[in-house]
């Protein structure tokens, strides 16, 4: 389950997707799979080669892409990895 953002900040991450760019969306998040985690980044690009280069650098694997049938092909991050990487990408990472 989902919350914390609202739907201009979904609708931007859409957008940059869209527009070709690698687009990050932080919000909270409830799986009871993953009980210890309560955020999920997904980063997304419609360019699914410049998705795979940029996962490559994190050692993220391409089958590990969520291709969905909405057109919005992203990677979630998750835990330690998550907040690496969005250190790594001097993105400030504000959920707690």
């Amino acid at each position: 389950m989902a919350f914390g953002i609202n739907r201009m900040q979904l609708k931007e991450w859409k957008e940059k997707i869209d527009g070709g760019e690698i687009a990050f969306l932080t919000h909270y998040w409830l799986d009871d799979r993953f009980p210890s985690y309560k955020t999920v980044t997904k980063v997304g690009c419609n360019d699914l080669e410049k998705l795979k280069r940029w996962g490559e650098q994190y050692g993220l694997k391409a089958e590990w892409i969520h291709s969905r049938k909405d057109g919005y092909p992203h990677f979630d991050l998750i835990g330690e990895r998550e907040r690496e990487i969005l250190e790594t990408e001097g993105i400030p990472y504000r959920l707690k």
